[in-house]
């Protein structure tokens, strides 16, 4: 078949092999470049992988040299703007890590870029492709609780990662509750309007930042979404993916993060009277899907590109996951509630 993907990877880190290997097994897909600021890292790479292709310590000249139009920007995140506006200026398409970059402002230029160069963009948000996640979506599609009112996720884990994490100001909020964010748009398909946040580094921890975060965030459809979460909580951990509860005007959904999701919603007949209703239940199945997480995500990516629509994490609808973040990081730090559309725009 030909090679209709000509792929440079940009980043060679541990992240990478995951993209690596997802591409050697496309037989549209030719990775043609490898680039690290480190050439010994992309030579690790190219062995690790047994990769032949040229390697290079610059995006632009890998891209000029090999004809690519395909960029995975699997950087660091504060060389996610420098490298995915330079791989959209020269024609590339580009499939990046999270975050789309560090400040609201860049964001947006890179939404603004994608726009102008005619250049696809997506972003990697591995966890909308848990089969768990899909088939609370589609438990709250069908409408069996009726219209969502509240959504709850909670998240405690203690990792002890140990490094850059620990140093952080806002290990919990910058590095780890995108996802979470990120979900919450997906499972009830509505956006963030603003949010009041309090982030805190409770007794015990070991982060030198704010380890623990709550977040009350306004839906566009009229719920309410509040996150509760702590990398430092010893004891009782909830899944990587969080403990759910959404609440809807006929029933509740509850996903634990691990297993299929469940409901309870308020049984057939009359109910006339009753101080507490009586309910029933609702199971789900998890699907069987070709990939999930990273790879269910770049198989998304790449179903775009075939089909010439915006990528389900493109750039624009991405930018406001991102903005919850950034958004409750200066909630914060300001002790008030912020209006998500004016904190997009006045960058």
């Amino acid at each position: 078949m030909e090679q209709k993907y000509r792929v440079v990877v940009v980043g060679c880190g541990g992240m990478a092999n995951s993209w690596v290997e997802y591409a050697k097994k496309r037989p549209d897909t030719e990775i043609v470049a490898l680039v690290d600021i480190k050439e010994e890292f992309a030579q690790a790479m190219a062995d690790r992988q047994e990769l032949s292709c040229p390697l290079f310590t610059d995006v632009e000249q890998a891209v000029q040299a090999t004809n690519a139009n395909l960029v995975f920007d699997v950087t660091i995140p504060a060389s996610h703007y420098a490298v995915s506006s330079a791989a959209m200026k020269l024609g590339c398409d580009v499939f990046g890590e999270k975050p789309l970059a560090e400040t609201m402002e860049q964001c947006n230029q890179l939404v603004a870029l994608a726009d102008s160069t005619g250049s696809r963009h997506a972003i990697m948000q591995n966890r909308r492709y848990d089969p768990g996640i899909r088939a609370l979506r589609e438990l709250i599609e069908a409408g069996s609780i009726g219209k969502p009112g509240y959504i709850g996720a909670d998240f405690f884990l203690a990792p002890h990662f140990g490094g850059f994490r620990d140093a952080m100001d806002s290990p919990l909020l910058l590095d780890m509750a995108i996802h979470t964010f990120d979900q919450a748009r997906l499972i009830v398909g509505a956006d963030p309007v603003s949010v009041y946040c309090q982030e805190f580094n409770p007794a015990g921890s070991w982060y030198a930042g704010n380890a623990a975060a709550i977040c009350i965030f306004e839906m566009s459809d009229g719920s309410v979404f509040c996150y509760r979460g702590s990398w430092c909580a010893e004891g009782a951990p909830t899944t990587w993916e969080a403990s759910w509860r959404i609440t809807g005007e006929k029933g509740t959904a509850i996903w634990d993060g691990a297993s299929a999701p469940h409901a309870e919603v308020i049984a057939p007949g009359d109910q006339t009277g009753k101080f507490m209703n009586s309910y029933e239940a609702i199971s789900t199945e998890l699907k069987t899907y070709p990939n999930t997480f990273h790879h269910g995500c770049l198989d998304e990516m790449f179903l775009s590109l075939e089909e010439g629509r915006p990528a389900e994490t493109n750039s624009r609808d991405n930018r406001l996951s991102m903005a919850m973040v950034l958004a409750s990081l200066e909630s914060a730090k300001q002790g008030r509630k912020i209006s998500i559309a004016d904190f997009i725009g006045a960058e």
